[in-house]
């Protein structure tokens, strides 16, 4: 079987997108300038032989959310990310949906801010993208605790340390925020499908919406207990992007401290633990 457009179009990107621009290292020897299949998957979070089925056209109705995944890893601008869903036979996201479109200027601070711990969540507080230093404060998230909601009412949990108070108060103000997000998106079956299991799954988010919950996730000071560096006690600061209605979410020490010195040391181990 040849390739389809949207093999076509996967491939002729890829090749487009220096590494470097991605985050990735440009050394060693490279066939082309662009991206590897293998970089590609590891940046949309899926297997290389799906990337190597769907530029060879063995693979001709990814999902929405691969789709998504593939658009962002590409850093392709609103339009190409149009044309990708078209080409894959699917609708793009409209206004009536959580975007999860990251804007280039977005992208281009996340670029020059690689000494500080950056992460982009959508409105409903699903990971999009996060730097390698975040990655590396606070751990790597897959599948559901990628939603921050999620993780911290059925998940995995986080490195933040937490009081009773601060868990409650956390809680409270990521319903309060969810139960927002779900009135300005009422066509997202998505975060209708979020909002319900976690009803059904958790007593305290049920209790929690059926309150009327009231607050903000926003800015803190945040403890974090990472298990090579130790304890890191952080400025969380929580920026809102109006028009894409994305969170960035940023943390930062204050200069001349021990959390500033272990967060330099965390920047030059990355996600690779202290041996020796």
């Amino acid at each position: 079987m040849g390739t389809t457009e949207l093999g076509a179009a996967l491939r002729r990107r890829r090749d487009q997108v220096a590494p470097e621009t991605a985050g990735l290292p440009s050394g060693g020897h490279r066939r082309a300038p662009g991206l590897r299949r293998e970089e590609l998957a590891q940046l949309a979070g899926v297997s290389v032989d799906y990337i190597t089925r769907l530029e060879q056209g063995r693979a001709t109705h990814p999902s929405a959310q691969v789709v998504e995944a593939l658009a962002r890893a590409l850093r392709l601008p609103r339009d190409g990310r149009a044309h990708l869903f078209q080409l894959a036979g699917l609708v793009p996201p409209g206004p009536q949906t959580v975007s999860s479109y990251i804007t280039p200027g977005v992208r281009r601070m996340m670029d020059r801010l690689t000494g500080t711990p950056v992460a982009v969540f959508d409105a409903a507080w699903t990971q999009l993208l996060a730097n390698p230093l975040y990655t590396a404060l606070m751990g790597e998230w897959r599948g559901d605790d990628l939603n921050a909601v999620w993780r911290n009412f059925l998940g995995s949990g986080t490195r933040v340390r937490h009081t009773p108070e601060s868990r409650g108060a956390l809680r409270a103000a990521q319903v309060a925020d969810l139960r927002s997000t779900a009135s300005r998106y009422p066509d997202d079956q998505r975060l209708h499908r979020l909002v319900s299991e976690l009803r059904a799954r958790s007593a305290a988010f049920e209790k929690l919406w059926e309150a009327g919950a009231v607050g903000r996730h926003q800015s803190a000071r945040k403890t974090v207990d990472h298990p090579h560096v130790g304890a890191l006690t952080l400025d969380c600061d929580v920026l809102v992007v109006a028009d894409n209605d994305l969170r960035v979410m940023v943390y930062t020490a204050e200069p001349g401290t021990q959390d500033a010195e272990r967060l330099a040391l965390l920047a030059v181990i990355g996600t690779q633990a202290l041996t020796g």
